[in-house]
């Protein structure tokens, strides 16, 4: 054993440790602020419906009518393939895992509408929806019908609306702690947040049901929907949407980007009001970079083109959504909305594709990179991190296998979430 060289140094040590005092604030400031993704699934799609049309069966429901517009309209591997141009070699894999989710889990996450979709009903009949959605919720987690994710949309934090949604909210919560208390998918959508004042009161609305019912304080979070101009950017001139991450207080689990309320804010004309458009982007853009580092999701919005009428309508319909999901991935947005049972198909075309026709070549880089062994690509550990989380996110929905993505990079689970900056579960 040789002895450790000794190096020449300038710097008193004093030096360094005046720098770690003077930067102490702002690495606790990033540590709260920016803590990573937070290693929990991330659902594909958010499926909405209204408040009085929910019932025990809508899951299932919304599963065998998508599965009977595949036999009516795509009955084959080769038949979907066409219409969505989907290559050869993806075209019988991709069929069979579209059939077999739309079987087996035919909605990821599920919105009980009390906002848009329900409308304004009276008190006596809202309040009755809502115990009922209550009631529908805790039974499915209950007996295993339910989706992975499911809450309820209520109405917005404006004067006009305020107090029904409070109330909602209220009747909804309370209904499923009497019934066993809240499952541990549930997801609540706070609407038409224009000032993060609004976004605060959602928290301490949160707290005080949290301390009325014995709960943990922070066990309840939301998601915050963008659709209004002032959401974006602020009279001020700042980004409100980061500001509304803050006044979260650590509550926020996703930011819902809604397509036709936002276009509408911009003056968009109807006809042009679509996920693709330039002022959509925009907004999307600011919410990406403002969540970024920071836990919380972005979602895109949907397409209001539903695949109904004759074959050759329904496959145009399809062509859309499928190409508005495949640019959505693309450009990082994992997650969006669909209205239609019909959507199903191609959401689960699009998103399995996507992560089956990367899949080989992912894998063989992030092998490379942890093997040191080099290839055509030289990767570093943010794109390790970026590799990892691809694979993640095909392995969450089904798109590929456990199996086929240890034998391609011989890494486990558990090594994918390190490599993704996710934090490890324990055994």
């Amino acid at each position: 054993m040789g002895q450790q060289e000794i190096v020449a140094t300038s710097l008193a040590d004093t030096v360094r440790e005046g720098i770690g005092a003077a930067l102490a604030e702002v690495d606790a400031d990033l540590a709260r602020r920016y803590p990573g993704d937070p290693g929990t699934r991330q659902p594909i799609h958010t499926v909405y419906v209204p408040g009085d049309a929910f019932t025990a069966d809508t899951i299932r429901s919304w599963g065998d009518q998508a599965l009977a517009m595949l036999d009516q309209h795509a009955p084959d591997a080769g038949a979907l393939a066409a219409v969505l141009g989907i290559s050869d070699d993806l075209a019988g894999p991709v069929h069979d895992r579209v059939r077999a989710k739309l079987e087996r889990e035919p909605i990821e996450d599920l919105r009980i509408d009390f906002e848009d979709g329900y409308g304004l009903r009276s008190d006596a009949e809202e309040d009755e929806a809502a115990a009922r959605a209550a009631a529908l919720v805790a039974a499915a987690y209950q007996n295993g019908t339910a989706a992975p994710y499911m809450g309820i949309r209520m109405k917005c934090m404006e004067a006009a609306v305020r107090d029904r949604g409070i109330r909602t909210l209220d009747i909804f919560l309370t209904g499923l702690m009497e019934s066993g208390g809240l499952p541990d998918g549930l997801v609540l959508t706070l609407p038409k947040v224009t000032y993060a004042e609004q976004v605060t009161a959602m928290v301490r609305l949160l707290e005080a049901f949290e301390k009325a019912r014995g709960l943990t304080p922070g066990r309840i979070g939301f998601e915050i929907q963008i659709e209004t101009t002032q959401s974006i950017l602020g009279a001020d001139g700042r980004a409100t949407v980061a500001r509304m991450i803050d006044a979260a207080e650590g509550r926020a689990t996703s930011l819902h980007y809604g397509t036709f309320d936002y276009s509408a804010s911009c003056g968009v004309s109807a006809a042009y009001q679509a996920s693709d458009h330039p002022a959509a982007d925009h907004a999307k853009a600011v919410m990406q970079v403002a969540a970024a580092g920071t836990g919380v999701r972005v979602s895109d919005g949907s397409t209001n083109v539903l695949p109904v009428g004759p074959t050759a309508q329904v496959h145009d319909a399809w062509k859309l959504h499928h190409g508005l999901t495949r640019r959505a991935l693309a450009r990082a947005y994992y997650q969006g909305w669909d209205m239609h049972p019909g959507h199903l198909p191609t959401r689960y075309a699009a998103v399995y594709a996507f992560y089956r026709e990367g899949l080989e070549k992912a894998a063989a880089r992030l092998a490379a990179y942890v093997a040191k062994t080099g290839g055509d690509v030289m990767d570093e550990p943010a794109t390790a991190k970026a590799l990892s989380g691809y694979l993640l996110r095909g392995l969450d929905c089904g798109a590929v296998d456990p199996d086929e993505v240890a034998r391609l990079t011989g890494l486990t689970r558990a090594d994918l979430d390190g490599l993704a900056g996710r934090p490890t579960k324990s055994a």
